[in-house]
């Protein structure tokens, strides 16, 4: 039974998984696309928070209620879920795909203009909507083999499956789900101590991780993937330096420098790849390759976590902290990968999005409406700023 629930469990969260960041991105206001489209995977770490002190806590009890309780706990979301969703809206992309017009104005007015669906904004982006799904059915299609057809439509998919493969397999799945091998290898190996670890571990991960989310248009998506990758690569480089230590000395000051290497790796782990996964994936598709280009990049996921599954506790025994080194040469790869392939999106609408990739070439339709947008919320933004506002807003 237990088998069978973790099983229906998997197969839920999966398809959650999938519908969810579309929506998100969908929803959005231009504005603020980037913290919630972000913010959004950043939450697991909410989760892992509950589940980590959770499990600190049963870990005395002396019967099967030590895992029965954190087994119970993880149907609290699936509760939550079951309550809030009928009153999550659809997405207008879709209905109007489906040609529901005056059902996607209204959603649209209600989730970026309180309402009112005569306002600008909502306006112009009812038409760009309209006009790029158009283009894009008469143009396109939307097959599978839409995605190696172009060579912008190839880049995108490199770009899809790089982020799911890395977004797991970048040394990552070392400490999320074998932490207590490595903790074992240099010589921590009292279960409450490393249970403390990775509670203040998930802790620290959720801070930077959603304090990241606030950064993403500031700093801007390739950049950050840049400093994350290079900062993974070289924690990882001094984390394997003293594990070999240990392994050849046996002097704790080297463990507990691991631990230090960890925090570090996690911390430069956070600024990209854990909310970033979602929100740049969704938006460099357009919308009729995005349901299905999401797809792909998280059955990369699921590749990669399987691999973390069988073949890392494995590898662990039999290489110990040699295995270390495979990720490094892995992380430096990646970052060749990033810094020759990922493109820079922020401050574009999702409709805009496409001549980034595809140059003249791209099927975008509303480019007015696209730009009216970003006057207008350029504006609002501006205006925010104003002492005025901040007065109005005080009041």
């Amino acid at each position: 039974m237990f088998i069978a629930a973790r099983f229906f469990l998997g197969f839920g969260v999966a398809i959650a998984h999938g519908a969810s960041p579309l929506l998100i991105t969908e929803l959005v206001h231009p504005q603020h696309r980037a913290i919630f489209t972000t913010i959004y995977n950043t939450t697991w770490y909410a989760g892992s928070i509950v589940a980590a002190w959770a499990t600190y806590g049963t870990w005395h009890i002396n019967n099967n209620w030590s895992w029965r309780i954190p087994s119970i706990l993880q149907a609290a979301p699936s509760v939550l879920q079951l309550l809030f969703v009928w009153f999550v809206p659809e997405s207008p992309r879709f209905l109007i795909s489906k040609g529901k017009v005056e059902q996607a104005h209204q959603v649209l007015a209600n989730v970026h203009a309180n309402g009112n669906t005569e306002d600008e904004v909502v306006l112009l982006e009812m038409q760009e909507i309209k006009d790029t799904i158009e283009l894009e059915k008469s143009l396109e299609g939307n097959s599978w083999v839409q995605f190696i057809k172009t060579k912008g439509n190839r880049r995108r998919l490199l770009i899809l499956l790089s982020l799911g493969l890395f977004s797991q397999w970048s040394g990552n799945g070392l400490a999320s789900y074998y932490l207590n091998l490595v903790l074992n290898q240099i010589g921590i190996t009292d279960g409450d101590t490393q249970l403390v670890i990775n509670g203040c571990l998930q802790i620290m991960n959720f801070i930077v991780a959603v304090g990241q989310c606030f950064v993403v248009d500031r700093v801007g998506r390739r950049t950050l993937f840049l400093i994350s990758t290079a900062g993974m690569l070289c924690a990882f480089i001094v984390w394997t330096a003293c594990a070999g230590e240990f392994a050849k000395t046996g002097v704790q000051a080297q463990g507990n420098a691991v631990i230090a290497m960890i925090y570090v790796y996690y911390l430069f782990y956070n600024m990209a790849w854990s909310g970033m996964l979602v929100g740049y994936g969704a938006e460099i598709l357009p919308y009729n390759l995005r349901a299905k280009g999401l797809t792909l990049m998280f059955l990369m996921v699921d590749v990669a976590l399987f691999f973390n599954q069988y073949v890392n506790p494995i590898a662990l025994d039999a290489l110990e902290w040699k295995y270390y080194i495979v990720y490094c040469a892995w992380l430096a790869f990646e970052l060749l990968v990033v810094y020759f392939f990922y493109i820079e999106t922020r401050y574009t609408p999702l409709e805009e999005i496409a001549k980034h990739f595809d140059g003249a070439e791209a099927v975008v339709g509303g480019a007015a409406a696209s730009e009216k947008v970003r006057v207008l919320t350029a504006e609002e933004a501006a205006y925010d700023k104003t002492p005025y506002a901040v007065e109005h807003k005080e009041l």
